[in-house]
């Protein structure tokens, strides 16, 4: 049973009528787990800042013309699904009844996950429901891991334990990979655009966001790691790597994605709130929000 939350811990702190999980298209399910970071520490408070940061969003984006929480007939926040004294592998299998639940009622879904393991379950309820889909992964590191230090639902795994499953999967934004993720997403013929590819094709002009999207099928599921932003607009991440992509390429990739792709959900993970630094939370709360417009039908960028 859904527990309806008081406004301060709904996305965008929205009034009943806008925030009813039976009426509201889209539903935010926030999942902070976080049990094997192995550097910058802080991936499980990720959910609630960003969920606190939105109360600060004008619900009118200026950029698109609308509010995109109308738009969508609503937005609804669930209560966080708390990791308790489950492992990757259990949680996985608690966020995919759940996900799949609001799915089967004809939702999308947000998942605000804290590691990104965190989301696996969500990845594979929309699997499950879905032909033809492919997972857009927009991230710094491969994950492709088997096993990372002993731990097999390491973050360090988490497209790994994706592609258990499913094997339709699309890697933007690559910057750190070490050997056996190279060789398997080789082996597995997985499209890999590495970040400083990207900003190649950027500086000579080159259409890569349409590369990217030629290489997905009708519908898409978009998994985003914080880090795949650059470091200078998102330094509050785990891992974060030089080199990423900025505002304007990730909102015209998934603009793009959205006019030209059914798109049937997405998580974003990965954000570790820095004491006395309030953009990092404030940008992916926008980001979300915009993302929300896109799939409303926005045409711009």
């Amino acid at each position: 049973m859904h527990v309806f939350l008081p406004e301060r811990e709904r996305f965008l702190a929205l009034e009943d009528e806008l925030s009813s999980p039976e009426r509201a298209r889209f539903v935010v399910l926030p999942v902070p787990l976080e049990q094997t970071s192995s550097y910058g520490q802080g991936a499980a408070y990720g959910p609630a800042a960003i969920i606190e940061a939105s109360h600060q969003l004008e619900l009118f984006d200026a950029s698109l013309g609308f509010k995109p929480c109308a738009a969508a007939g609503g937005i609804a926040t669930l209560a966080p699904l708390l990791a308790d004294d489950c492992n990757g592998e259990a949680m996985a299998e608690r966020v995919s009844r759940v996900a799949g639940r609001w799915l089967d009622a004809d939702k999308r879904l947000i998942t605000l996950g804290g590691e990104h393991t965190s989301v696996v379950g969500a990845i594979r309820a929309h699997a499950e429901r879905y032909n033809d889909l492919t997972v857009v992964q927009l991230d710094a590191h491969s994950d492709l891991r088997q096993s990372y230090q002993g731990d097999d639902w390491s973050h360090a795994c988490a497209m790994a334990r994706v592609l258990d499953f499913h094997d339709n999967l699309v890697q933007v934004g690559i910057r750190s990979q070490c050997e056996e993720e190279h060789a398997l997403s080789r082996e597995r013929g997985l499209p890999v655009f590495y970040g400083e590819a990207i900003q190649t094709s950027t500086e000579q002009g080159r259409d890569w966001v349409g590369e990217v999207i030629e290489a997905t099928s009708s519908r898409v599921y978009v998994t985003l790691d914080c880090d795949v932003l650059d470091p200078s607009v998102m330094p509050a991440t785990g891992t974060p790597e030089p080199g990423g992509l900025t505002w304007r390429q990730v909102n015209r990739l998934l603009a793009r994605l959205c006019a030209k792709r059914e798109i049937v959900g997405f998580d974003v993970s990965e954000l570790a709130p820095v004491e006395g630094l309030i953009h990092p939370q404030y940008t992916v709360a926008k980001l979300i929000y915009r993302f929300v417009g896109y799939m409303r039908g926005a045409t711009t960028m």
